[in-house]
């Protein structure tokens, strides 16, 4: 009765001590972690605390999530720490006497278990070399985690706010995003390492497709095999090709225009100017456009050699065809500039119509000329495609139209303006430019007779004039320099006239004038002190050539100086008509002196044999001969033959071939025969009577 009594007092005194006092409340047990991510394959120390007096004893909670009911782990533990290796949301409570009296539970602590499976960062490409403007996806794969919903952490270079899903994805991207890249994953109360660093490294320089071309001749019925590429190779994968004809379209060419075959390779039966590119990801990130390649159909190709004249220069012109040997036939043609059409017709050069060489001469070539050839063969005849025009350009300005180039020289910074102007007595004109990779356009800016350039790199190149009524100008050469840091050299677009003074000087974009210059003739330099410029009191033709200048160790590209040899007398081009005015007037003087002499023998001698003096007239025809080894002539010329003394034989030759009527573009016409009319005069003996 006792002992109960005094149990009794003891519960009144504890209720006392924590409900009673308004001061007092119900003790809160205490947990802490060791630390809170498991290690794997070790373990986590967790202690369970309550303050004040002693003979606590302690239960264990563990929970798989929030949601979940808490699971008593272990009861009435007289230890206050143990060791769990299970990640999970914990709590304790302290609890005793008898009945048992229990604590507030503890606040949770959560524990995380190392996931041992392997986690790593992978680029969602098959592509390897990222540039500038693309844009990528980076992946955060996790062994063996399928199934469980994982929240993901990255650490990435130029970032505030990384995602927290397992893909990274990044849209443009730019070289402040290179840099190594990891990532983790959490589940409930698992958690990952951190994957190994994924390293990007994002290119600034935007790729080039390259475009080649099995041929650039479509043959009769048949097709041409283009394949786009993009370098470097390592990069190639993931490239699908985008393919367009003729220079302005932005239409990609379909199944109607040609035949697709693997990615970057595709087959044409249309002539045309072909280019393509390169795309990958989505939204698409584009490469730069390829050059662009012409491909013509079953053909003639010409060449001619030489580009750049001197005048009375020979041109010859070579036309190629598909087995050259199958006996082709060639045609020759000029081409005539046709400004309402923004083209050339073609006229046929005499006597070049359906010669058996591929090869022509022309003699005497002084000013800048375009020319197209094209081939036949069969019964009737088949004939190719005309030849894409080639042209052969002059320097000399005394042709009828000209062209003027202000600042007047050959080297500009890009930006410059640039004007190029027709003159002449015509009221039509157009400005041609012949491009470094092989283009011929029309100037896009041309107010009345000026072309106004403002210069870029694209616009280095060769320009002529051309006039409506078919004449061409000088051809000068314009050469861009896009670094402003290297310097120009200032020096005539036309040829320079012998005898004349010239100056070369050197400038570069910001400062005209130069000081302390050093220049260079044939990459030979000319003087070892340096200079401001470069005076020439009296051009000869050993000036001739190309020449450059160094500034700072910064040489300019090299340009060629022309020099034009005057002639004396009268103009040299008349030359040929007073040599043959003087021949034929020398050619009547002898024949009077001749007749003054037979009168004077005739009296003389009138019992002796009577010599007789006459005059001949031969009009010949000659078939065209068709020599494979020798180029054949495409001119006119004039010739004077003198006979042998003992023959006694003077004799004057024309040769005019049989003129042919030009048709334009496809028009051909039959082979022109040579016709040869002599005058000769011959002395000799008279037959006896």
């Amino acid at each position: 009765m006792r002992h109960s009594l005094f149990c009794m007092l003891d519960l009144l005194l504890l209720s006392t001590v924590f409900y009673g006092n308004a001061t007092a409340s119900k003790p809160r047990a205490t947990l802490t972690a060791q630390r809170s991510v498991i290690p794997a394959g070790g373990s986590v120390t967790l202690s369970c605390s309550v303050e004040g007096s002693a003979g606590w004893k302690f239960d264990w909670f563990r929970r798989d999530s929030v949601s979940s009911k808490a699971q008593l782990m272990r009861g009435n533990e007289a230890k206050r720490v143990i060791s769990v290796s299970q990640g999970g949301l914990y709590h304790c409570r302290g609890g005793r006497g008898d009945p048992v009296y229990y604590t507030e539970d503890s606040s949770d602590v959560t524990v995380k278990e190392t996931f041992r499976n392997r986690i790593t960062v992978k680029l969602q490409h098959s592509w390897s070399q990222i540039f500038t403007g693309d844009t990528i996806t980076l992946r955060c794969e996790i062994q063996g985690g399928e199934g469980k919903v994982w929240k993901y952490e990255w650490t990435a270079p130029n970032t505030n706010s990384p995602p927290t899903s397992s893909e990274y994805r990044i849209s443009r991207v730019s070289v402040s995003h290179s840099g190594d890249y990891r990532c983790r994953g959490s589940s409930d109360y698992l958690l990952t390492g951190w994957s190994d660093a994924f390293r990007l490294t994002v290119s600034s320089s935007k790729p080039r497709a390259k475009l080649t071309a099995q041929s650039l001749i479509i043959p009769v019925g048949g097709s041409v095999t283009l394949n786009c590429s993009v370098n470097p190779s390592s990069s190639s994968s993931g490239w699908k090709y985008y393919w367009y004809r003729d220079e302005k379209s932005s239409e990609a060419l379909t199944t109607q225009d040609a035949v697709f075959h693997s990615d970057g390779q595709i087959s044409v039966s249309q002539e045309g100017l072909y280019r393509c590119r390169g795309g990958r990801g989505n939204p698409v990130y584009y490469t730069e456009d390829s050059q662009s390649v012409r491909i013509g159909k079953t053909g003639s190709v010409l060449t001619v050699s030489p580009s750049w004249l001197s005048p009375g220069a020979s041109v010859t012109l070579n036309c190629e065809v598909e087995h050259p040997s199958a006996g082709w036939s060639f045609y020759w043609y000029k081409a005539v500039p046709d400004l309402s059409e923004k083209s050339s017709s073609y006229e046929l050069l005499p006597d070049g119509s359906g010669t058996a060489n591929n090869s022509c001469i022309i003699h005497g070539q002084t000013h800048t000329a375009g020319y197209v050839c094209r081939a036949g063969r069969g019964d009737p005849e088949y004939h190719t495609d005309h030849s894409q025009p080639k042209f052969v350009w002059s320097a000399d300005v005394r042709s009828a139209a000209s062209l003027t180039v202000s600042p007047d020289r050959v080297q500009h910074f890009t930006s410059d303006s640039v004007s190029l102007t027709c003159e002449g007595n015509f009221t039509e004109w157009r400005v041609r430019k012949f491009s470094e990779d092989g283009r011929l356009s029309d100037c896009r800016r041309m107010t009345g007779s000026t072309c106004d350039i403002n210069t870029s790199k694209s616009d280095t190149a060769v320009y002529w004039c051309e006039s409506g009524s078919g004449e061409f100008s000088s051809a000068v050469n314009i050469t861009v320099q896009n670094d402003g840091n290297v310097p120009i050299l200032v020096s005539p677009v036309h040829p320079v006239t012998e005898g004349a003074s010239v100056s070369l000087s050197c400038s570069l974009r910001t400062q005209k004038i130069l000081s302390n210059v050093f220049f260079y003739h044939n990459d030979k330099l000319l003087q070892n002190d340096p200079r401001g410029e470069l005076k020439i009191s009296a051009v000869s033709k050993s000036d001739e050539g190309f020449y450059k200048c160094q500034y700072s160790g910064r040489e300019s590209a090299q340009s060629w100086m022309s020099v034009k040899v005057t002639v004396s007398g009268a103009d040299s081009s008349s030359s040929p008509v007073w040599l043959i005015v003087g021949l034929v007037c020398g050619v009547s003087l002898i024949i009077i002196l001749l007749l003054l002499l037979y009168r004077c023998r005739q009296s003389k001698f009138t019992d002796e044999t009577q010599d007789v003096t006459y005059s001949l007239i031969k009009l010949k025809d000659f078939e065209k001969r068709r020599k494979h080894h020798k180029p054949e002539d495409c001119v006119i010329y004039s010739e004077v033959k003198t006979g042998a003394a003992e023959d006694s034989l003077m004799y004057a030759e024309v040769k005019q071939p049989k003129k042919e009527k030009a048709k334009k573009n496809k028009g051909t016409s039959s082979p022109a025969a040579d016709a040869a009319v002599y005058s000769e005069v011959t002395s000799g003996s008279s037959l006896s009577q």
